[in-house]
């Protein structure tokens, strides 16, 4: 019998587990992004901006009396997949809050609407890594986020790839958050921790925060108006994908324990993720192609087989040679997925699907 009453042992900060699928953290060119020219998509980005400052959000993550018991019956593989699951969903939300919050700060004197958008952003970003991180506390961890923002290692992408990659990232998270709410609304029986019920709320502020990244991108001509733009749309598109269903699979335990099917799951935030992007990409990828999902899929097997070689004791020289050709195959699928047709967006735009 469970305690309803008992309290979690103290939580233990740890060190993030590193690997290909650890959400990094970002900067990029602050001055160019000052520079953005908005008046494209003024009206819209002023509708969203006073939406944000409304917060309809503000009182939805706040922990009820169902958090204050012992998680201990829950345990074994589920209870390491759910940590995984909350840890890697933490350092997420906690980059995009530096990420914007330090977006913000940059561009205040020259473009003061984008910088209260960001500093909107970053408020709702840092209250879902909090509150993840009090979740992973139920669970006797907790991540030193001040030691994460002091000492992890930055990657710099230009301002017009986080427009691509920080929209298609809120809008996956949409429709992964969404469909998890609906299937625990079908089966409650799944629900193993309180965590689940505050989905629907997550999910609006992933779908507010992509429909500012797409008043961006459409905001700048070259992001959508070029051939590059069509390149870079279904680059980044494949990129999120591939990561996605890598992730999922790395994560099957914990999608059985709430009662999905991790392939199927996987197969549907991409068509409707792909779907929402034609809304506002130049082109998106033929999803419905045969080879798409299946060369995915291998990847995720060949992904499962270098993972198996990293826990291995052998030399780590031994292992990255072992790995060497595996990469390989996975770069192979990608590209022959890249080169596949894409499908005209702008071409569609406005038809009845």
């Amino acid at each position: 019998m469970v305690d309803s009453l008992a309290k979690p042992a103290i939580a233990k900060q740890v060190a993030i587990q590193e690997n290909l699928l650890t959400p990094r953290f970002y900067t990029t060119n602050f001055e160019v992004a000052a520079g953005l020219d908005l008046s494209a998509q003024a009206t819209e980005l002023e509708a969203m901006l006073t939406e944000m400052r409304a917060d309809y959000n503000r009182d939805h993550f706040v922990r009820d009396q169902s958090f204050n018991q012992s998680w201990d019956h829950i345990t074994g593989e589920a209870r390491q997949a759910f940590i995984d699951y909350l840890e890697r969903s933490c350092v997420s939300e906690f980059s995009g809050f530096l990420l914007f919050k330090e977006l913000s700060r940059r561009v205040k004197q020259r473009s003061p609407l984008l910088a209260e958008m960001f500093q909107l952003m970053a408020r709702d970003e840092a209250r879902h890594a909090g509150f993840l991180n009090k979740a992973m506390g139920d669970f006797g961890r907790t991540l030193d986020l001040g030691h994460l923002t002091k000492n992890r290692q930055y990657t710099f992408f230009p301002i017009e790839w986080v427009i691509y990659t920080v929209y298609l990232s809120e809008k996956i998270g949409y429709w992964r958050y969404i469909l998890i709410h609906r299937h625990l609304a079908a089966h409650p029986e799944n629900q193993f921790y309180p965590l689940f019920k505050y989905f629907e709320p997550w999910c609006q502020d992933e779908n507010r925060h992509g429909d500012i990244f797409k008043a961006l991108l459409r905001s700048q001509p070259g992001l959508w108006q070029t051939w590059q733009s069509r390149l870079w749309s279904r680059f980044f598109l494949l990129t999120v994908f591939a990561t996605h269903t890598l992730t999922v699979h790395e994560r099957a335990n914990f999608y059985h324990t709430l009662g999905i099917n991790p392939t199927d799951f996987d197969a549907k935030v991409i068509r409707k993720t792909n779907e929402t992007a034609a809304r506002a990409f130049p082109s998106v990828l033929n999803v419905d192609h045969p080879e798409f999902l299946d060369r995915l899929h291998q990847c995720s097997d060949l992904n499962q087989q270098m993972s198996a070689i990293e826990k291995s004791p052998q030399p780590k020289w031994l292992k990255s040679l072992k790995k060497l050709p595996i990469q390989v195959q996975i770069f192979g699928h990608l590209l022959r997925l890249f080169l596949l047709p894409g499908v005209d967006a702008e071409a569609l735009r406005g038809t009845v699907r």
